[in-house]
């Protein structure tokens, strides 16, 4: 890791209606308009959906950064994260974030493990950690028979 503070530029642009353009050096565009709770179409990313997508990536690859340091051999993981948004204290904010995490590991893998490393990959994702709202964690963790993937470096 680079020494900190880190900083993350991006630059949103639109007219006075319709899409918003993301972009940022070196990454490809994203296109974000309100979700269909705020009037919009609900066909592009929203802003909180992106927040729920930060949290979710976020996860995962804290996950795997824990699950290389313990040498944990896993398969596929699956993360769904429902953010919540409401209103507290008279301001729209979200309020909850539950991340649903489903572990395939091969079948001889140690769940107790594979629930002690998820919970830790919930208490570092740095995402979630900058957020002043209540988290919740619902893990599942499937044995398989396939072959787990490779723990390198990305």
């Amino acid at each position: 890791m680079n020494p900190l503070p880190h900083v993350y530029s991006v630059t949103a642009a639109a007219a006075a209606g319709g899409i918003v353009s993301l972009s940022a050096e070196g990454l490809p565009a994203l296109r974000s308009a309100p979700p269909a709770e705020f009037g919009g179409a609900g066909d592009q990313w929203s802003p909180e959906s992106l927040l729920a997508g930060a949290i979710a990536s976020c996860f995962v690859l804290t996950f795997r950064f824990v699950a290389r340091a313990a040498n944990l051999q896993w398969v596929r993981l699956d993360c769904h994260v429902d953010a919540t948004l409401d209103r507290r204290e008279r301001a729209l904010q979200f309020t909850k974030a539950t991340v649903h995490a489903t572990l395939l590991v091969p079948a001889a893998t140690q769940t107790a493990l594979c629930k002690q490393l998820l919970e830790r990959a919930e208490r570092e994702c740095l995402i979630a950690n900058s957020l002043r709202c209540e988290r919740e964690l619902q893990v599942k963790i499937v044995r398989s028979l396939v072959t787990p993937v490779e723990c390198v470096a990305d």
